[in-house]
């Protein structure tokens, strides 16, 4: 099979598109012929700072194509079920195995693009506001880097639970697209003071919560936070230094909690609200906003792409 791979770390540069060995699947494993994939702000970190544990390794979280074979343990998917998966690697190629409790079945109506981005990116904002935040009707929350791909999910789910959302992005357009998906107010963090638009709104006091997949914007959410607030830290798409002073956080009675999907995706009630999450955009009430789409053999450029513009949404590798 054609995989985008790379032997060491590195820019953009090091991914190349060559053959390499179809993945064996296991007894619990289902192979999937792949047919969109979802470059991952987890795909772009691992890339760009984590050695590969060996050369021609296939890099990446989140596809979604057609099952093609099945191992012998496995009694809930078929050849022939259209599925979206996630997994730690392997998802830059034409076919990925995965075990079977790592896949969805794609409801009819839903979008085989729009499916690869559901697990990681809606899937991770779900579990930080409501496993983790506990976002209920009529609270306050800041979405950092709400024009990213956890930051859309997020804007819309706190929307549709009753909660103000305030949302940070940059760039008109960008700007014009998170308002269109629910917020309350987007803040232009390149124009205006995030914390000062923030206390200005809520008449001093910060929100109630924050989801924050930025990382090199902690203190800055810390700041927006109001007393006995709780800060959701998810990823470091700014691919900067995790560092801030906690210590005014500690007078504040502030809770901040981390937050890694790849160690609940596969929980039953995280499986679930992906199921869920999966129906609502084959109904309609979810988006999934896809800013462009490269073939796989242009990994690298898709990557680029990636970090050296303002995306909205996810980016989508075509096989």
């Amino acid at each position: 099979m054609k995989a985008a791979v790379y032997d060491h770390n590195g820019p953009p540069e090091v991914l190349r598109y060559t053959d390499v060995p179809d993945p064996k699947i296991r007894s619990r494993d289902v192979l999937i012929q792949v047919e969109a994939i979802s470059v991952e702000g987890g795909d772009l970190i691992n890339r760009r700072s984590s050695p590969p544990g060996h050369p021609a390794y296939v890099v990446g979280y989140a596809a979604a194509g057609t099952v093609v074979a099945i191992g012998d343990a496995v009694t809930d998917r078929k050849p022939g079920d259209r599925v979206t998966s996630w997994g730690l690697d392997g998802s830059h190629a034409q076919l990925r195995a995965v075990p079977t409790d790592q896949t969805w079945l794609l409801p009819a109506g839903a979008g085989v693009a729009e499916a690869a981005a559901i697990p990681i990116g809606f899937g991770t904002a779900h579990h930080c506001l409501f496993a983790r935040g506990r976002l209920s009707s009529g609270s306050s929350v800041l979405i950092q880097g709400a024009a990213g791909g956890v930051g859309v999910a997020a804007v819309q789910l706190a929307r549709q639970a009753g909660a103000t959302v305030i949302a940070v992005a940059s760039g008109e357009d960008r700007v014009r697209s998170v308002i269109e998906l629910g917020a309350s107010r987007v803040i232009d963090h390149n124009v205006e003071s995030v914390v000062d638009v923030v206390r200005d709104l809520t008449g001093g006091r910060g929100v109630d919560l924050i989801v924050d997949p930025v990382g090199s914007t902690l203190a800055t959410s810390l700041a927006a936070l109001r007393d006995e607030g709780v800060l959701v830290s998810v990823g470091n798409a700014g691919g900067g230094a995790l560092t801030v002073d906690f210590w005014p956080a500690v007078q504040r009675n502030q809770t901040v909690i981390g937050v890694f999907m790849g160690t609940v995706l596969s929980r039953a009630a995280v499986r679930q609200t992906i199921d869920m999450m999966l129906a609502d955009v084959a109904k309609g009430s979810l988006t999934v906003p896809i800013d462009r789409r490269f073939p796989l053999a242009e990994a690298g450029a898709a990557h680029r792409y990636a970090e050296d513009n303002k995306v909205l949404g996810r980016i989508v590798l075509i096989p």
